[in-house]
């Protein structure tokens, strides 16, 4: 049969878009088999991805957190004033218990968070107030608990170094609000490091992602957890096929940690490490020009303790092969309070073995503010989240000039005009003279007093003590 120059390219456009949408679905059409049962369909593929959404929703709840914060006005009009807010994000159920799985940023300095959750029964939404068991914003993830049992749930992949370039995902969530919404598409990078100055890795992918989807989980083919879907990359603002999700075993090891103590303690040794480069290693002399070299040893540190030295290459960390300082840190932050980490180091050519106790890391603001619950520990005349110092709080501050007192953690918007001038991180230790060792005392301290009183908290601030003095309003 001879077909005219129209028809052939018709043809060939048919025969091209039918290729492009078989590869886009792993299925090559460069081959037909002989028989229809040897290969699988679009039709299959896409009954597998209904069977999949058909188990995996009811896991997948829609986040509504209501808070309040300043409010902002072109012409200034309102500037002081605060107001209600509220925004949407996803979670994944991880325990039938109703522990959930979200990205810190969906509620952050809420007051209250709503979870919407499918009814299996019935397909009807049920609705619950959730409570924060304890959030990490340094890997943007949150733990909350709902009132509720038998709850759909999701695992987590057991091994993350199986995720590969190429692979079939899928998100599910509530982007714009629309719950129970999903997108299918593949792992762009299985380890993408958008900032090199942190060892933060991310899953990229091109399955698409908007806000709201944040929180929600992004699934293999099996309907395990993946990761955490928590930002894209846009320009306009909606998706743009670049999605990036934080990597399940980080997330199931925040998760548990928060599930045992409220808040993540990470490892640290007192060591600077550092990458090496072609330049650094002809200037140094090295053997190799990769790897990781420590710049700096803290004094008085358990690596200066262990004999690491200034110079020393990093080989391995508890067995496993180091190239990069972003995976040295990693390996270091997973390791607890008291724990050992052993290590293969290289020096002066010389291979050694070092063994080096682990402390924890000393908290930033945001980690203390991240421990506190908003209304157990508001003391609300001095407008501040405040936390007792105890045997949680104090390992995550620096050396501080006493042992007890009651540490400012966060600073809520709606109370700042009565706050006295305190910031997260200083350490009140009396008030008016009296010591103040925990948060019922402090407010026991101040419910004593009446409106235009003068008071004087003794407050470390910055390894400095120094007197804050105001009348009370």
């Amino acid at each position: 049969m001879i077909f005219g120059i129209k028809e052939r390219r018709r043809m060939m456009r048919s025969f091209r878009d039918a290729l492009v949408i078989g590869i886009s679905f792993g299925y090559s059409l460069a081959a037909q088999p002989s028989s229809r049962h040897n290969a699988p369909t679009l039709a299959q593929f896409s009954t597998a991805i209904e069977e999949l959404a058909k188990t995996a929703s009811p896991a997948v709840v829609q986040i509504t957190a209501v808070g309040r914060g300043p409010v902002e006005d072109s012409d200034l009009q309102l500037t002081g004033f605060v107001a209600k807010q509220s925004s949407a994000g996803s979670g994944v159920i991880v325990d039938p218990a109703g522990y959930i799985v979200t990205n810190a940023h969906v509620v952050h300095d809420a007051r209250r968070i709503e979870v919407s959750v499918i009814d299996q029964t019935n397909g009807r939404r049920k609705h619950f107030v959730a409570t924060t068991v304890g959030m990490d914003r340094e890997t943007d993830l949150a733990v909350l608990k709902i009132d509720a049992t038998g709850l759909p749930t999701l695992s987590f992949l057991p091994d993350p170094q199986s995720v590969k370039q190429g692979q079939v995902v899928v998100a599910l969530g509530s982007p714009l609000g629309l719950n129970n919404s999903l997108t299918v598409g593949f792992v762009s990078a299985a380890a993408r490091q958008l900032n090199p100055t942190k060892p933060d890795i991310y899953i990229q992918t091109d399955a698409p992602i908007n806000p709201g989807n944040s929180g929600g989980p992004l699934l293999d083919t099996d309907g395990r957890i993946v990761g955490i879907n928590t930002l894209i990359v846009s320009e306009s603002g909606g998706s743009e096929g670049i999605g990036f999700a934080i990597p399940s075993n980080v997330v199931r090891r925040v998760y548990q940690g928060i599930r045992k103590d409220g808040t993540i303690y990470r490892g640290a040794i007192g060591v600077i490490p550092q990458d090496i480069t072609p330049i650094l290693a002809s200037a140094l002399g090295l053997d190799r020009d990769y790897g990781v070299i420590l710049s700096d040893i803290m004094p008085d540190s358990p690596a200066e303790g262990a004999g690491l030295q200034q110079g020393d290459v990093i080989l391995a960390v508890d067995g496993t092969p180091i190239e990069r300082s972003r995976e040295f840190i990693d390996a270091v932050y997973q390791h607890s309070y008291g724990e050992q980490i052993a290590l293969d180091i290289l020096r002066d050519k010389e291979r050694l073995k070092k063994t080096v106790g682990v402390l924890s890391r000393s908290g930033s603001p945001e980690d203390l503010e991240d421990l506190a619950k908003r209304d157990a520990d508001l003391v609300r005349r001095l407008g501040i989240l405040a936390l007792t110092l105890d045997q949680k709080v104090t390992p995550m501050l620096p050396q501080l000039r006493r042992l007890y007192g009651v540490v400012v953690a966060g600073l809520p918007a709606e109370f700042a005009s009565v706050n006295p001038g305190l910031v997260a991180g200083d350490v009140i230790y009396e008030l008016n003279g009296s010591r103040t060792e925990t948060i019922a005392q402090l407010r026991a301290a101040l419910d004593r007093r009446k409106i235009g009183d003068a008071i004087a908290l003794l407050v470390e601030h910055s390894g400095k003590m120094a007197y804050v003095s105001f009348i009370l309003e």
